[in-house]
């Protein structure tokens, strides 16, 4: 079936009784309970006129309900509607702005929204969790091109943009997660700290475990409830921000997993050497991808030569590693760019088309915005933010190299700075250690700031718009 249900379908069929998914709070579902409660819901959601085609604007804490909706409404197919949950209130409110969705499904507080919210007040059909009387799997017969899903970019350099996963693009992208993370035993558990990556697991017959912590605040995460969750559930793999990975350096804690995968945000050097030292045992990769195009690359921490580790101390970049398979990657004057079956060729209402899509050759490639360049191995490096240099440096090119002096914690490059400045967080052992460091870079200044603002969805990358606005 080309409706991305059939493999959930095809795969609870097998794995039965496995769990699928366990939560934060301890709580779990098998395969065969996830597929039964998604059939209860649309039946139900068939009842109350819901039908293909039909936009719905999803507003669910991430848990089993969650999952078993998006599943039944597949079913239907019906597009999902997720707005952007950093931005809050406001972005629920710009998307309902722009998808003009039939129905709307919240629960808990989030069911009262409609009431209050003046872009909910017009939508027509309100659904809720209801049961209904199943009579087997039905699944609407849907091709390729339907819409699956509509989710927002972070909006971090404007107002959020639409992105529209068509089933076969939704297809793609987990066929290429699946690739990635490439199960290695028959009992493999996940934490699974991005949401997207479950909905990959349970096509694979994977088990999810959520997080303890809150999705909107990793860095908040106690480390010894990481680790305790870790083994209550048996967990063996782990999918998260480089915030989590910096929460057990900070409190000297090996997870003791086989595998962490890590993304969302750059992984700088010294983080990479201190999970080394940290978790000796654990295969760490770095996965490189944006909202639109997700994976890129990847590059695994213990495949990095002595040659690529001078490299990165150089000042040449960021290893991001060898593009995946499935993606490819051009640099044009300076900035990444990419194609693939899984890599967004539009933006909602054709907003942002103009500046972010371009057509080389009959593909339509997606620019990142982020510099890079790719070295004579077809390894891809990243510089950072195109938009975020200052004077002749890219952001990395100045930052990594930070984050080796004493007592420094963080650094960012001020972007349009010139010369360029250096914001740094920490503590600075004398009066002009860091100066003086700084003066081997070139003609940068140094400013020592109390935070570096940072993004609010995973907590890994700078914040560049608002560190500009503080460091004026």
């Amino acid at each position: 079936m080309t409706n991305l249900i059939g493999a959930f379908l095809d795969t609870a069929a097998g794995a039965g009784e496995k769990t699928a998914l366990i939560t934060g709070k301890g709580e779990a579902v098998s395969f065969s309970g996830l597929a039964s409660r998604s059939a209860d819901f649309a039946y139900h959601w068939q009842g109350a006129g819901l039908k293909k085609g039909d936009r719905v604007l999803v507003a669910m804490p991430v848990g089993i309900e969650l999952y078993a909706a998006i599943a039944g409404l597949w079913r239907l197919g019906a597009t999902i509607v997720f707005p952007e949950p950093a931005l809050g209130l406001a972005g629920l409110r710009h998307a309902a702005r722009m998808t003009s969705p039939r129905a709307f499904l919240g629960t808990g507080a989030y069911r009262h929204l409609r009431l209050i919210v003046p872009e909910l007040r017009d939508i027509s059909l309100g659904l809720e969790l209801g049961e209904g009387r199943t009579r087997g799997d039905f699944v609407v017969d849907v091709d390729a091109e339907h819409p699956a899903l509509i989710s927002f970019t972070s909006g971090s350099t404007g107002l959020p943009k639409g992105i529209v996963r068509s089933h076969g693009f939704l297809a793609a992208q987990n066929a290429c997660v699946a690739a990635l993370l490439d199960p290695q035993r028959e009992d493999e558990t996940d934490l699974v700290g991005f949401p997207v990556f479950v909905i990959a697991n349970l096509g694979q017959g994977i088990t999810s475990v959520l997080p303890g912590w809150k999705f909107s605040r990793p860095q908040k995460a106690s480390a010894a409830k990481i680790v305790r969750h870790i083994r209550e559930h048996n967990v063996t793999r782990a999918l998260v921000p480089p915030s989590i990975c910096e929460v057990l350096v900070e409190n000297g804690v090996d997870a003791g997993l086989d595998a962490i995968f890590t993304g969302g945000g750059p992984v700088f050097p010294d983080l990479m050497k201190a999970m080394i030292g940290l978790s000796p045992k654990t295969q760490l990769t770095m996965v490189y991808g944006s909202t639109e195009a997700e994976p890129i690359a990847q590059q695994r921490l213990a495949d990095i030569s002595p040659r690529q580790w001078q490299g990165m101390e150089r000042g040449e970049g960021l290893l991001a590693g060898p593009p995946v398979p499935e993606t490819r990657v051009k640099i044009l004057d300076g900035e990444i760019i990419v194609t693939g079956a899984h890599v967004n060729k539009f933006y909602l209402n054709g907003e942002g088309d103009e500046e972010n899509k371009l057509e080389i050759g009959g593909d339509v490639w997606h620019r990142t915005g982020d510099a890079g360049w790719l070295d004579k191995g077809r390894d891809l490096w990243l510089l950072g933010r195109h938009s975020a240099k200052a004077g002749s440096l890219y952001p990395f090119q100045a930052e990594i190299a930070a984050r080796g002096w004493a007592g420094v914690r963080r650094a960012a490059l001020v972007p349009g700075t010139n010369p360029p400045i250096l914001a740094v967080e920490g503590e600075e052992p004398g009066a002009g250690v860091w100066q003086k460091r700084a003066d081997g870079l070139g003609d940068l200044r140094v400013k020592e700031i109390k935070r570096i603002p940072l993004d609010r969805r995973h907590y890994s990358k700078v914040d560049y718009k608002a560190l500009r606005k503080n460091t004026r």
